[in-house]
């Protein structure tokens, strides 16, 4: 019996031991898995020259996208430009000058389209300056001022600093770059300038990517800005254009939004005014323009209106005049769309001045004298006859003539 108890007695110890040395191994191996871990989720070192591949790659795409859909004078010469004009365009640039004027003493001159037939009436009778609303141009009055000189009248329109065929932009010197957006749209610009695979010449020639020269240029550049300016610059375009043009004293004509830029100027220079006409121009508090820039400065709308002919021809005859055909609007549509054009008609126009007060400017001791007349349209709308009314009584020495066309100046050719 003796015998029997001590070999169970071994045996449940060798179990024991066997139990102990799997409970040893299996915590080993739970301590190697834990500190195996870390090695595993290791970040693993990236390649720089497949970083710059991928991100030329994606920057290239987007820029194939934006050359797509930008206006033809950005992605060609202005010989091309002007080649792919309507014909009716072309005639009216042929028939125009372009001279220089001078708003901000740092900056370059801006060069200002002029349009009229014969610059060469002897002994004209009177001369008259016509100055456009917004999103119009010197295009828009060719009819009436053929019919003017053929009368022995010297009239002269001028197409505003973004507008027609007049500077969209001016060139700028920025330093560093503004977050980044500012940092893509570099990036966009240079694969525009230097092509898609510049970046992998570099590489290729240098063994190196490009990062320091990249960086060189980015801290000091010139830059085209679209053209932005207020009452009192649109006031210097036009003395300048007086004095340079000899026009004094000269028949103004104001379109549309031309007086909310101008009505400063005016009344500080009187005396080189003869007369001043006011076309369908709408005043404070309501003082916007016909044509509704909003369209062309929310995304995706602005690229359907200036995208398409149908629509921008839509909306003109909606908001501007029902008379105006597919082939002038188009027209309007071809300069709008060129270089940095919408961009500066929606800047100008959010400066458009809305402080002044009507009566009081008609009234002042500088105006009271000169000649006024009124123009407005009757038929347009019960709303658009009201402001008409609201503004002959604004300004009661005004002669006041009423036509049937809309609210835009082709119709009154």
């Amino acid at each position: 019996m003796a015998i029997i108890t001590e070999e169970q007695e071994s045996d449940q110890q060798q179990q024991q031991q066997k139990q102990k040395q799997k409970q040893k191994q299996q915590h080993s191996n739970k301590t190697k898995s834990k500190t195996q871990k870390p090695s595993t989720t290791q970040p693993q070192q990236t390649n720089p020259l497949s970083f710059w591949f991928y991100f030329t790659l994606s920057i290239s795409l987007v820029t194939l996208f934006f050359l797509f859909t930008s206006s033809p004078l950005s992605s060609s010469s202005p010989q091309q430009w002007f080649l792919t004009l309507p014909t009716t365009l072309r005639q009216h640039y042929s028939n125009g000058r372009t001279i220089k004027v001078q708003i901000h003493p740092n900056q370059q001159p801006i060069h200002l389209f002029t349009f009229q037939l014969d610059p060469t009436i002897p002994n004209p009778s009177e001369t008259v300056l016509i100055l456009h609303g917004q999103a119009l141009s010197s295009y828009s009055y060719r009819n009436l001022i053929q019919s003017l000189s053929t009368q022995g009248v010297r009239v002269i329109a001028i197409d505003l600093p973004g507008s027609g065929f007049s500077d969209k932009s001016v060139e700028v010197s920025v330093e560093g770059l503004d977050g980044i957006f500012g940092r893509f749209s570099y990036v966009y610009s240079e694969i525009k300038e230097k092509g898609f695979f510049w970046a992998f010449d570099q590489i290729v020639e240098t063994g190196q990517i490009p990062y320091e020269e990249v960086l060189a240029r980015m801290s000091k550049r010139k830059v085209n800005k679209p053209i932005d300016l207020g009452p009192e610059e649109i006031g210097k375009v036009l003395g300048e254009v007086i004095g340079t043009l000899g026009l004094a004293p000269v028949h103004l004509v104001l379109h549309d939004s031309a007086l909310g830029f101008t009505a400063n100027w005016v009344s500080e220079n009187s005396d080189l005014v003869s007369s001043l006409t006011l076309v369908d121009t709408p005043v404070p508090p309501s003082n916007l323009g016909a044509f509704p820039i909003w369209v062309l400065d929310v995304p995706l709308i602005r690229e359907v209106v200036l995208g398409f002919p149908y629509v921008f021809a839509k909306v003109v005859n909606f908001y501007c005049s029902k008379r105006i055909g597919g082939l002038d609007a188009d027209a309007h549509r071809v300069l709008l769309k060129s270089g940095d054009g919408r961009k500066a008609v929606v800047a100008i126009g959010k400066n458009l001045n809305s402080s002044f007060d009507l009566t009081e400017w008609g009234c002042s001791d500088r105006l009271k004298d000169m000649p006024m007349q009124l123009i407005w349209s009757s038929d347009w709308s019960e709303e658009w006859s009201s402001e008409g009314n609201r503004v002959a009584g604004a300004l009661p020495r005004a002669k006041f003539v009423t036509h049937s066309g809309g609210r835009w100046a082709q119709v009154y050719s």
